[in-house]
């Protein structure tokens, strides 16, 4: 035998060797016990790996923090106080809205009357009386009565909105987080499937009520007319949101015996007017600002109505103050007519 062949056959015969005793199960038993180690020099390497990112993935912290844009916080009132890359002095308005996680779920923050702009939390409503203090007479077609406040001695005025609550998107906010029971009267232009806010606001807990389709005056229409602006929003609110309301507010509050007549055969029990109102300014009404037990207040923000830019949230949340200072809170006007 050559060289060459003679070293060929020291390579492969330890190789021939083990296959054989493979085949005769010599290795079987240690391999199902598990006393086999490999040795393997890869294999250890990649359980060392293996090691190393499981005692990472132990050592990381459950959840991180939130926090927000620039690295900033939420201070008390909800004022933005900016961090390492908010810049010098930069400021969030003071109603800004919540970040998710704020609101535990199932109820509100404890502390969400200070988010938005109140030293304490708005009291309880009183209940409620067993009969509502106003509604339509006997008959199928009986003129529903009209109303400014309701009558209670419990110290509790009722908030109900017009024009512009949806321009503020953070109303529905302070609504959901404060349980604010408010009632908003549309019009179709500002009712429609495009305006997904009502639905926040009425999944919030607010009443979404009538303003007619058109907000036309009224008095000015003849019977047909009225008919049609009263009936028609009730259709179209009954298909936007699935209740069909009962409460009718006439535009600019004008009414004539056509419009209570309309309204009987269109199914609606009250037409509510108001006896304080609010802009976007302070609160107005005959008595000097002076709200009585009961008060119906409208508040109503148009364009043009206060040229520094006042949002909603922020005239709601001055006139929240007037009715704690006064010693009154907020019901649910739903609950009494």
């Amino acid at each position: 035998m050559s060289v060459r062949a003679r070293r060929v056959s020291a390579r492969t015969g330890p190789r021939r060797l083990l296959a054989a005793a493979l085949a005769a199960g010599v290795l079987v038993p240690a391999l199902l016990t598990g006393c086999a180690q490999s040795v393997d020099p890869i294999e250890r390497l990649s359980r060392k790996a293996a090691e190393k990112v499981r005692h990472s993935h132990d050592a990381a912290p459950a959840a991180t923090p939130a926090v927000g844009p620039e690295g900033g916080s939420w201070g008390v009132l909800g004022a933005w106080k900016a961090g390492a890359g908010g810049g010098p002095g930069r400021v969030a308005p003071l109603h800004a809205p919540a970040r998710h996680g704020t609101t535990p779920r199932g109820g509100r923050a404890p502390d969400a009357y200070r988010r938005w702009g109140l030293s304490a939390p708005l009291a309880p409503a009183p209940r409620p009386p067993a009969r509502h203090a106003a509604g339509a007479g006997p008959g199928p077609h009986a003129l529903p009565p009209v109303v400014d406040h309701v009558r209670t001695k419990d110290h509790v005025v009722f908030l109900t909105f017009d024009d512009g609550v949806d321009r503020d998107p953070h109303f529905a906010d302070m609504v959901r987080d404060l349980r604010l029971p408010v009632s908003v009267f549309l019009t179709d232009g500002v009712a429609g499937p495009g305006h997904d806010h009502f639905g926040r606001l009425r999944n919030s807990g607010a009443g979404v009520q009538n303003q007619t389709l058109n907000h036309h005056f009224l008095p000015s229409l003849p019977y047909a007319e009225q008919h049609s602006e009263i009936c028609g929003q009730q259709d179209r609110l009954k298909n936007r949101f699935g209740t069909r309301p009962r409460l009718l507010r006439p535009p600019f509050g004008e009414y004539d015996q056509n419009t209570l007549r309309a309204a009987a055969t269109c199914g609606v029990d009250v037409v509510v007017l108001w006896r304080a109102s609010v802009g976007s300014g302070d609160l107005r009404d005959a008595d000097g600002g002076r709200l009585r037990p009961g008060d119906i207040v409208r508040a109503q923000f148009r364009d043009g109505d206060d040229p520094r830019g006042t949002t909603v949230t922020g005239t709601t949340t001055r006139l929240l103050r007037r009715i704690q200072t006064q010693g009154f809170t907020v019901g649910r006007l739903e609950d009494y007519l």
